[in-house]
């Protein structure tokens, strides 16, 4: 937070910067890893090849659904078949870090990779073992840990590499990659984001509309965006 202060005190002199003695020292968070479009599509690419053919549509169908929902990634493996409407195309989360529902609408495109990745899951466990959407190839629910043992083989054939030694390409990081993507939007599209932040807060399953700023730290482009916009502002103010 100090060094996005420090960014606005650039633009803006009366913005006050925190001490650095403020607050205990603490490790730092890992920096999150902001995947790009081409980093998507390598993934998936890469969950593509893995084998047997159920494990593979799996993975590309689970990390695909992580990145258009920015979900988290335990909401999704404890989907059940009930909670995914694909007639009406919203995902039922249940099981969230807060314990409360809600409701992902889902755009057209999402809901046809659904319906085919439900045609290769019942063709080739016809007679799973748990009512999860997404099963393993016994026909089990997945589990957390073996999704994140699955993610790192992934990650190594696609050929991406950590940026830095706290910059690491970590499963999370695809809800952290939504998030940014959509408040680049709303900058980019110059809509209130003031206005558009709680949505985005619902949809992503925040408590409080403040949790969902921490990622304007993420990349340097949303901390301009959003300096550029508070300059413009504060010049309109008489």
């Amino acid at each position: 937070m100090r060094g996005f202060a420090r960014h606005l005190a650039a633009f803006d002199p009366a913005t006050e910067v925190p001490s650095a003695d403020l607050l205990h020292w603490q490790e730092c968070r890992a920096t999150p890893y902001i995947y790009s479009a081409a980093d998507i599509a390598a993934l998936m690419g890469a969950a593509r090849s893995l084998k047997p053919q159920l494990r593979a549509a799996t993975y590309e169908t689970l990390i695909g659904l992580l990145k258009v929902t920015g979900a988290r990634v335990g909401e999704l493996i404890s989907l059940d078949r009930d909670d995914v409407d694909l007639d009406d195309g919203v995902l039922v989360i249940r099981y969230t870090k807060f314990n409360k529902s809600r409701e992902l609408p889902l755009h057209a495109s999402t809901v046809e990779a659904l319906k085919a990745y439900a045609a290769v899951r019942d063709r080739l466990c016809p007679r799973p073992k748990a009512a999860s959407f997404f099963v393993s190839t016994v026909g089990e629910r997945l589990v957390y840990v073996t999704v994140q043992q699955a993610f790192s083989r992934i990650t190594g054939d696609a050929g991406l590499q950590a940026r830095s030694k706290r910059c690491r390409p970590r499963l999370h990081d695809i809800r952290h990659s939504f998030a940014c993507t959509s408040l680049l939007g709303f900058y980019r599209n110059g809509v209130d984001v003031q206005a558009h932040l709680p949505l985005l807060s619902t949809y992503m399953g925040h408590a409080r509309p403040e949790n969902t700023y921490w990622y304007l730290s993420a990349i340097p482009e949303l901390m301009s965006l959003a300096a550029q916009r508070r300059e413009q502002t504060a010049r309109r103010r008489p």
